[in-house]
């Protein structure tokens, strides 16, 4: 479906620079390879088939998993893969159909509607979960040692076993499963929504969330303190259902927490990533103790560089003076990002390419289109599509470098079957960051002039504080705000006190922030979607600054060994895939390689600005 362009795309189409780049040059996905439409019989016919074959499924093994025999055990195992990837794709396609147009009800009741009937439909299969992880270990093990093929899904099997002691009997997991729907589903949806039908007033216009936010960035201060003030009026007003969203989940958390006996808020998502809390530990406490070296210590440079004795939390991320104004065309950003894949690896660049010319990328900014960015692995017998907001500003490059990372890893990862492509998100931003470095390296090689030089490195600092000290201040604001949230229901008052304790600590006495910051805590979706996800961009953060120097130091066979990372997915943990490059995330000392990288990326900037 063709959208009408807004004003945003019509202000890059007659961008006398950026000549003929159009709006409508930029791609919009096609999702007919998942489904040709909401109303079409095929996606009917795929719920009458789970329908069938889960009711099938219940009825030949509920209660029998203890008693199967290995090979039995198997073609459990690959059964359900065969239903999962099913379920999948439906619920891909729903997810995506409506983060095209999250403001049209048609799309949010379908949405609603397929998250209930596939709820109904893996509530029958429930205790397949119970089951497993209820296998006597020694039959367990005999199991595996009899049969090669149920040994290939031993990482999935021990996941799921080691959810033993936090699950709960077949009726409450039935019922969880029921009442999902109606529960956090539904309240995530208020909040996507909510955030759809915001419009911020500039002047004379009223920009979407992703239209505001990107004039944080523009090179006219004014221009900056109008949005953040625009920004900060809708926040207000929309304050009361977004601290009620907030206090909700939190308290559905908890409560799901205590039912599960999980010893944390952090727990359950630990466990998810199979790593000990004390590594997350070990990098928080890292990367909190590096922000007067790195954050504190960048943004008064910054200051310096524009002229300011203090920055005002609108400068954040405003571009330096000698900063071109150019927009950037789509053609333009997809060569540099393809020259530098390409100049990694072919493969990857080839890869990459698919995106492009097969309609798997949404690029557009449109009113009530999702916020953000995301590369969604939808099922493995289809592919990933990539949803973007571009603007055709330098980071949106490094965000489309991003995303494509993520969507070549998901490709690779893809051959491991539905149920072992999963990556763990201690290694879900690995990728990701990487193909952002060669695209900065591409960029730095490529820039003549000190001051070229200077804004590639000041905007690559500013990415990498973004990812790692601002993503682990979001990841402390959310442990503070679940700890305080324990006694009682908090007012946006309280959770923005939070807000800006954690702000404080990591942006330093350089960044000036007002009284109406306080409430911008509630636009990250992070908080609503995946509680305590972040700390996965700086664990990434840090994986890839060991493997780029270890790149760098031109080891044989890197390449190969990287892309048996990528396409291992969930089959090997963090731990089993660094292995190979001889590296222990668990070792404290680990998490000072990235950090050091910042450091001397500001050394760097602090000379050029000498």
């Amino acid at each position: 479906m063709k959208h009408p362009t807004n004003g945003q795309g019509a202000a890059l189409a007659t961008d006398p620079v950026q000549g003929a780049q159009a709006a409508c040059d930029l791609p919009e996905w096609d999702l007919d390879d998942l489904y040709p439409g909401r109303d079409c019989a095929e996606l009917e016919s795929d719920f009458e088939w789970l329908e069938a074959r889960c009711s099938d499924f219940a009825r030949n093994y509920e209660g029998k998993i203890g008693a199967l025999k290995a090979g039995e055990l198997l073609e459990v195992i690959e059964s359900y893969e065969d239903i999962s990837a099913r379920s999948t794709r439906i619920g891909a396609y729903a997810q995506l159909h409506f983060a095209e147009l999250t403001t049209d009800p048609l799309r949010g009741k379908f949405l609603a509607d397929c998250q209930q009937r596939l709820s109904a439909i893996s509530g029958r299969l429930v205790f397949l979960d119970l089951e497993i992880a209820g296998i006597d270990d020694t039959a367990y093990e005999t199991m595996l040692a009899e049969s090669a093929g149920l040994r290939r899904y031993k990482p999935v099997l021990d996941r799921l076993r080691k959810m033993r002691p936090h699950l709960l009997s077949l009726e409450l997991e039935r019922y969880i499963v029921d009442k999902s729907v109606v529960g956090r589903s539904a309240w995530v949806r208020l909040f996507d929504e909510t955030f759809a039908r915001m419009r911020f007033g500039t002047g004379k216009t009223r920009n979407t969330l992703e239209e505001t936010l990107t004039l944080l960035s523009d090179q006219q201060r004014p221009v900056r303190r109008r949005a953040f003030g625009a920004l900060a009026r809708s926040f207000d007003e929309h304050l009361p259902v977004l601290t009620l969203i907030t206090n909700t989940l939190a308290r559905d958390k908890a409560i799901n927490d205590r039912w599960r006996q999980f010893s944390s808020p952090q727990a359950d998502r630990h466990l998810d990533n199979e790593v000990d809390a004390e590594v997350v530990e070990s990098l928080q406490k890292a990367v909190s103790g590096s922000c007067q070296r790195t954050s504190h210590r960048y943004y008064r440079l910054k200051a310096r560089m524009l002229g300011l004795k203090k920055l005002e939390i609108w400068d954040r991320n405003a571009p330096l003076k000698v900063e071109s104004e150019r927009r950037i065309g789509w053609l333009e950003a997809r060569e540099t990002v393809q020259r530098a894949f390409s100049g990694f690896s072919p493969e990857m660049s080839e890869i990459s390419c698919r995106f492009f010319e097969n309609g798997w990328i949404d690029a557009e900014m449109r009113p009530g289109k999702a916020s953000g960015a995301f590369s969604h692995p939808t099922t493995t017998q289809v592919h990933p599509y990539i949803l973007l907001n571009y603007a055709g500003k330098p980071r949106d490059v490094m965000v489309l470098a991003h995303e494509l990372g993520h969507g070549v890893h998901q490709v690779l990862a893809a051959e491991q079957g539905e149920l072992l492509s999963q990556t763990p998100l201690t290694l879900a931003e690995t990728a990701s960051v990487f193909a952002e470095m060669l695209t900065f390296q591409e960029l730095l090689n490529a820039a003549t002039g000190r001051q070229q030089r200077q804004v590639l490195l000041a905007n690559k600092v500013e990415d990498m504080i973004n990812t790692v000290i601002r993503q682990i201040a979001f990841y402390e604001f959310e442990s503070r705000l679940h700890e305080r949230r324990k006694d009682g229901e908090l007012t946006s008052g309280e959770i923005g006190e939070i807000w800006m304790g954690v702000q404080g600590e990591s942006l330093g006495p350089a960044v000036n922030l007002p009284d109406s910051y306080r409430n911008f805590w509630c636009y990250v979706p992070h908080f609503i979607h995946a509680p305590f996800y972040v700390y996965a961009y700086a664990f990434g953060h840090g994986l890839v600054h060991a493997l780029y120097s270890e790149f760098e130091c031109g080891g044989d066979g890197f390449q190969d060994r990287y892309f048996d990372l990528l396409g291992a997915g969930g089959s090997r943990n963090y731990r089993e895939s660094l292995a190979q490059f001889g590296l222990d995330p668990t070792e404290p000392a680990f998490w000072n390689t990235g950090l050091k990288v910042i450091e001397g990326l500001v050394d760097e900037l602090e000379a050029l600005d000498g």
